[in-house]
Order: structure tokens, then sequence, then C-alpha cells
């Protein structure tokens, strides 16, 4: 007989399980065999086993005599928590936002009342970004020993004390402290919230779900416009401004205070029963999808515990990321993902939305009523993605989105070259808003697709990587603006940096971005397993044939027939 290896936390529900070495051998190796290929055991998750488990797990929270407690809140149909919990969650996204965009009208007073100089006012800028790098080191202890539901509350508490120091700053100090503090509750949340909705709501509905993270962003940004805009008149009104975001990050702290913790980590933590209440309350076991799920996700966590067991991982889990393929994989595309939402401009052109319309020829307090009509484009072009992200898929959105906002940078780029201001303001608005309108359907990317390719045990460690990535990437572009625009021009940043790497990336789309449309987060852990050169054979095929088609003129196919969903 094998030698007996405990590795499973429980069979049916926490009763410990004992794998054989050579059922340990057969846990997932490097291979695929097809989109939606799965182990053996995932193949086996339906009908009899799955429904086996769910009663033996009824039996068990009947047994304990559980009482459902003051803050947990249940609906009869559990469809509906799914809103409110993707609805509060998603606050966060709205914190971010506002608070990006409240510093573009706090620029146009701030300076002069605490007497900064352009390159202090710079780190004020920047000092958000630059904590939200710090945040992003929060991510993984955080995730790991207090959950997902209680990072994303220690987050709104650091939301509040930067808020207060902000609004009630008397010194550069202060106001930078205030601009990190509040930037770590900005990265430790950025980094959270993606996570806990992907890891809640049904697969067919997570790439739609997790965009609504950005719509809130871009929405966000649109309300921090319009309250510098009714503040910007008042004397010392850059307090309110900045200090505005105090109320949004209560109303999300006590809101949080109700949802539950995500199924999928208390899982990972071994509280199998803790999930299955947690999973009835929000998706319920009615139906044999939910059901099927489940049995998935638990299956999957005891394979790789398995690895574990077997030495395939290693102790430390940040070396995976070096050591295998899979993990490696999956670091390297989020984060070039990453890169080209950020390196394309995104946050310079958002924090110095007033700056950039003064420059242009509109008067200090036209500037910033303007700045609604890039921060409201933003929020407009966000709404497709949350209706037809997962009905497209996430390659074909990014290869389809992108060139949209190249063409809106060539305009901005050609404007700063026009003699005429009626021309110049004609183009340059065309041009922001085009940029704008499409990078709000692309920049929803940047959170889904972090959000679902990492594997379970390493999720909050590859969203530490991801969010620090991305927050670093918007303190080098927003901090190194104003000296970029002088040494390149107006016109070389926005058309020649910008627009350049836009270019370099839709090619990298093209060829190296799979597709996880439809795809449960455990079948996403399968497709991470193909080779990179297979995933390049495979799209180069893609590509050539939709070449073809839109060549012949083809475009029901292109945009319809393929972008069925389930297909």
């Amino acid at each position: 007989m094998d030698e007996k290896t405990t590795v499973g936390r429980d069979s049916t529900a926490t009763t410990p399980r004992n794998l054989s070495r050579s059922e340990i051998e057969i846990a997932p190796k490097e291979g695929y065999e097809g989109p939606k290929a799965k182990t053996e055991q995932l193949e086996n998750a339906r009908g009899d086993e799955s429904d086996n488990l769910i009663h033996d797990l009824e039996r068990e929270v009947e047994a304990s005599g559980w009482k459902k407690g003051f803050l947990e809140l249940e609906f009869k149909n559990a469809k509906h928590f799914t809103w409110i919990l993707v609805a509060f969650a998603s606050m966060g996204g709205l914190l971010s936002g506002l608070d990006q965009s409240l510093i573009s009208g706090a620029n146009l007073t701030l300076p002069d009342d605490l007497g900064l100089t352009p390159q202090q006012n710079s780190l004020v800028n920047s000092g958000m970004p630059l904590g939200a790098v710090a945040g992003a080191f929060l991510i993984s202890p955080c995730n790991e020993y207090f959950g997902r539901r209680w990072a994303i509350i220690i987050s709104c508490i650091l939301y509040t004390i930067g808020a207060a120091l902000e609004a009630g700053a008397i010194s550069y100090g202060m106001i930078v402290a205030g601009r990190v503090i509040l930037g770590a509750g900005v990265g430790l949340e950025g980094g959270t919230v993606p996570v806990y909705v992907a890891e809640t709501v049904e697969a067919r509905m997570r790439g739609n779900l997790v965009s609504l993270y950005q719509f809130m962003i871009a929405l966000g940004e649109v309300l921090g416009y319009a309250v510098a805009a009714m503040f910007i008149t008042v004397n010392g009104g850059w307090r309110y401004i900045l200090g505005s975001s105090l109320v949004f990050s209560t109303i999300m702290g006590v809101g949080i205070l109700f949802m539950p913790e995500s199924p999928r980590y208390l899982m990972h933590k071994g509280k199998t029963l803790e999930a299955f209440k947690v999973w009835k309350r929000i998706r319920g076991i009615d139906t044999p999808e939910a059901r099927e799920e489940f049995f998935v996700m638990k299956i999957s966590t005891e394979q790789e515990e398995a690895e574990v067991a077997a030495g395939r991982t290693n102790k430390f889990p940040w070396m995976d990321f070096f050591t295998k393929p899979r993990a490696r994989r999956a670091i390297i595309y989020a984060n070039i993902m990453i890169f080209l939402g950020q390196f394309t401009g995104i946050n310079a052109i958002l924090y110095y939305m007033s700056v950039l319309m003064n420059q242009v020829g509109f008067d200090t307090y036209d500037a910033t009523y303007m700045s609604l009509v890039g921060g409201g484009s933003l929020l407009i072009g966000t709404i497709p993605a949350i209706f037809l992200m997962e009905t497209c898929g996430r390659r074909f959105w990014a290869i389809a989105m992108l060139p949209g906002f190249f063409i809106g940078l060539v305009l901005v780029g050609v404007s700063y070259q026009l003699n005429t201001l009626s021309a110049q303001l004609g183009v340059y608005l065309t041009g922001l808003i085009l940029y704008e309108l499409f990078f709000g359907s692309y920049a929803a990317l940047t959170w889904v697709i972090p959000s679902e390719v990492y594997p379970t045990y390493l999720r909050s460690y590859g969203m530490t990587t991801s969010t620090g990535w991305l927050f670093l990437s918007s303190f080098i572009v927003t901090y190194n603006f104003t000296s970029m625009q002088e040494a390149m021009t107006k016109t070389g940043l926005s058309l020649g940096f910008y627009g350049g790497i836009a270019v370099l990336g839709w090619f990298y789309q093209i060829f190296f971005m799979p597709e996880t449309k439809d795809l449960t987060l455990e079948e996403i852990d399968q497709l991470f397993q193909k080779p990179t050169r297979q995933v390049v054979r495979e799209n180069a095929k893609s590509a050539m044939g939709v070449t073809n088609d839109l060549l012949h003129f083809r475009f029901h196919k292109v945009f319809i027939q393929n972008n069925r969903r389930g297909e």
C-alpha cells in the first residue's frame, strides 16, 4: 500500500482526507488539454459527487447549531446578494478615482496657499501613487492573515486618516504625509477588491462585474472634478475638496462590515464549513452549476495542497513565480497588461487635467469645469466594458479598444502644432474625448486580468506584485510628467512616447494574450499550464483568420458570431 500523506483538509466537510503518494503524483502538472480542460478529478465535479458534498455539509451546519449573526445579511434570492456585495466592494474604486481627480482641482490653489515649489507640488501630486506602492506590500499579509474583507476595512481606515491629514494640512510635510497614507489605502484596496469580487461572483459574470470597479474609478474621477468645481471659488476650498473623500470612506467601511469573507479564501484556509455557509448566502445551492463550482473549488484547493506535499512548490510562495512556469506566465502577463495601461499616460492626464486645459487656452476656473469633459468621457467609455466584457472576451476587447485611444493620442499631439486657438481647442478636445472613451473600456482589463490569472494559493502574492507595479508605474508617469513634457515637447510626449507604447502593446496583445472568457478560476489555472509558444501559434493563426475575414467584409462573423457566449 502507498504511503499516506494528509494533504486535504476534508473530504466531506472538515474530516481530514488522506491521499496516497500515487494520488499526489497525479496532481496538476505541466500540460494543457484544451480551453476548458480540467484534471480527472475536476471532470468528475458534477452529479452525485457534488450533491453528496453539499448534503454532508448541510448536515454539519444543522449539527453545529449555527445561527445567523447580526452582521450576516441574507436574501431570499442569493443573486441579489451578489449585487449588494459588488456595489459596496466597488466603492473602493469610487474612492480611488475620487482622490485621483480631487488633487487636480486642488492644484489650482493649494500650491500658493502652502507656498509649494513646482518640485514640491509634483511630490504632492505623486504622493498618492507612491503611498499606494507601500500599500501594495500590505496586500499579502493583510489578505493572508486577515482575509479579503478585513483587508478592505483596513484600507478604509487608511483612507480616512489620510483624507483628514490632507484637509487639515498646514505644511508641506503634512500634506505629503496625508497623500502617502491615503495612497496606502488605495494600494491595499486596489489589490484586494478585484480579487474579492472575482472569487465571489459567477464565472459568466466575472469580467463584467470586475469591470464595474473601473467604472466606479471613472465615476469617482467625475465626482472629484464636480466637487472641485463646487469649492474652487471658496477661500481655502482645496481643504474641502481633499477632505470630501472622508464621507465616502466612512460609508464604504460601514457597508463592508455587513459583507461576508470570500469563500475561496476560506477554502484556502481549510475552513470548508465556513466557506459553505458563505456560498449558500451569496450564490445559493439550488442549481447544479453552483453545487458543482463549489465542489470544483474544494477539489482544486486539495490539489494545490497535494503539490505542496509532493514538494513541487517552494517553501516560500514568492519563489514559485520564478521556478514554476505556470506562475511565471501569469505574473509576466498580468504586469505587462498593467504596463500598457499606465505608460500610455492615463494617470498623468487625469492628475494634470486642469493644468492641461489651462495650457490649451482655458482660464483657471474654466479649466476646472472643462476637466469634467475628460472625466465624463472616461466614465461613459467604461460602461460598455460592464455589459460586454464577458460577451466579447478579454482578448477581443483589448485588441479592439487600444487603436481607439491611440487615435486620440495622435489628435492630442497634433493639436499642439496648430496655430489658431479655436482649431487647437477643437482638435485637442476631440482627441481627449476619444482617448478617454476608449481607454475607459480598455482600463477595465488592468483590474480584471490580475484578479483572475493567479492560482489561489499565490493570488494575494501576485496581487501584491501587480498592484505595487500599477501604482509604481502611476508614480513614475505622474512625477515625471512635467519634466518629460519639457524634454520631449507636448507633442513628443503624447504622440511619440505614449502613442509608441500603445502601438507596441497592440502587437503584444495580438500574439501573446490568451482568452479567459467564460472560464472559472480553476479552468484558468489549467489554461496557464499551456506553453507560451503554443499560445503564440494559436493567436497568430486566429489573427490571420480574423484579418482574412475583415478583408472579405465578413464583419458579422468577426464582431457578432465569434463573440457569442460559450463559443
